[in-house]
């Protein structure tokens, strides 16, 4: 399935220059979504995985179809001061800025396989984050995994070592 034909392109949005990839039309067509969810769940078997984190908002509407279907947990990761409980902080950079995430300091047992999933891989600072976390933790990241990949940004460059899957890229 071309995943392209159901991601909208938005020009200059959120700011002058970018051109902003919607995956919106993905997930409003069931069974384009339906299908991308399968490709990341095939990924995952494979790696025997205990968990999938993802950050917060579009990694919760990636992974936690994925946790579902593979019938383990899900822990999110969040902005700073949304989770209830004791948690672990890493600042990172975004492509507009620079941001903070949290994870709940239960979530991951040490040992855990992890997949961590979002929605797109641009620059790759929100998932190396998200990796620290992981890691901070004693989970051992097995697989990240993404609808969309903006190969021109290079983040994958900052997942090296790791085993990556994308659904599609531009």
């Amino acid at each position: 399935m071309d995943y392209k034909n159901y991601i909208k392109i938005v020009d200059d949005w959120p700011k002058e220059g970018i051109q902003f990839k919607d995956i919106t039309p993905l997930m409003d067509n069931g069974k384009a979504f339906k299908a991308a969810v399968d490709e990341i769940v095939t990924f995952a078997r494979q790696k025997n995985i205990d968990l999938v984190v993802g950050p917060e908002a579009r990694g919760f509407i990636i992974g936690c179809p994925v946790s579902y279907a593979l019938e383990v947990g899900f822990a999110p990761v969040r902005k700073e001061g949304k989770l209830p409980r004791e948690v672990i902080k890493v600042d990172y950079g975004l492509e507009y800025g620079k941001n903070v995430l949290t994870i709940h300091k239960d979530a991951i047992k040490p040992g855990q396989r992890v997949l961590i999933t979002d929605d797109l891989l641009a620059t790759g600072g929100t998932i190396e984050a998200t990796i620290q976390l992981v890691e901070a933790l004693g989970g051992i990241v097995v697989g990240c995994a993404f609808l969309v990949e903006l190969s021109y940004l290079n983040g994958s460059e900052k997942l090296e070592g790791y085993d990556v899957l994308t659904v599609t890229s531009f």
